[in-house]
């Protein structure tokens, strides 16, 4: 009897019981966890200085914000796999960190619903981006035309002109062939995925007058887009002369 009542004030001293403690009550049943909703998860803390990734996610290291070592607490936490990747989905995504995060918050139609289908950008055909334009110009000036091409893999772009037969019939003729007045040039850029490519006619003569087309093509498709070319013949204006402020009429 003296030990019970030195127990009972103990005893009102204790804090409640919890059902979350998952101590099963009389007839209770242990409570269930509500669904997970990582958009109201609290940003994560900056991870320490590189080399303790401590505090850093599945498939994060800790990396600093400047050259050298980073003090404690100013590192960021970055993807481990670095590099673009091309998701299940046909989209690329720049980083493999960065497909997961989508694939968490887009509806699930089954498990793996969204996964890396391969390292580096998905493949795509050509796309034109900036089209030639349309130039006029006379006999003995310097023109040129640009074309813009979107494509992974890179693309092959080359310049043809448009001929047209005596009979009628259309003909592609490759550029620039035996012409010594012009010129064609490709290059990557001036984005990722893209290769920009011209063509310089100098001098240009009425025979360089017609359409021409920018062609790109790779192992998924091709592409081509068209512009034209109006040459004024100036040696029909030789004699031709505009009269002078004086000049009477």
């Amino acid at each position: 009897m003296p030990r019970l009542s030195l127990l009972l004030p103990l005893l009102l001293l204790l804090p409640p019981l919890s059902p979350s403690l998952g101590i099963r009550d009389a007839g209770g049943r242990r409570p269930e966890c509500g669904p997970c909703r990582p958009e109201r998860c609290p940003a994560p803390a900056p991870c320490p200085a590189p080399g303790i990734s401590a505090r850093c996610g599945p498939g994060l290291v800790c990396a600093s914000r400047a050259a050298g070592a980073a003090p404690e607490g100013t590192g960021l936490c970055v993807c481990a796999q670095r590099g673009p990747v091309c998701g299940s989905d046909g989209y690329s995504y720049p980083s493999v960190c960065a497909l997961r995060l989508r694939a968490r918050h887009k509806p699930r139609a089954h498990p793996g619903h969204l996964h890396k289908a391969r390292d580096g950008p998905c493949e795509f055909a050509p796309v034109v981006v900036v089209p030639p334009r349309s130039v006029h110009n006379v006999t003995g000036a310097q023109v040129g035309l640009s074309c813009e091409v979107r494509a992974v893999p890179t693309p092959v772009i080359t310049w043809r002109k448009v001929m047209q037969s005596p009979e009628g019939t259309q003909a592609l003729e490759e550029l620039p062939g035996d012409h010594v007045n012009i010129a064609v040039q490709v290059r990557g850029g001036p984005s990722d995925h893209e290769a920009t490519a011209w063509i310089l006619i100098n001098p240009l003569r009425k025979e360089d007058e017609g359409v021409y087309q920018c062609h790109a093509a790779n192992m998924v498709g091709e592409a081509e887009s068209h512009s034209t070319v109006t040459v004024l013949d100036l040696s029909k204006y030789g004699s031709f002369r505009f009269p002078a402020p004086d000049d009477r009429m």
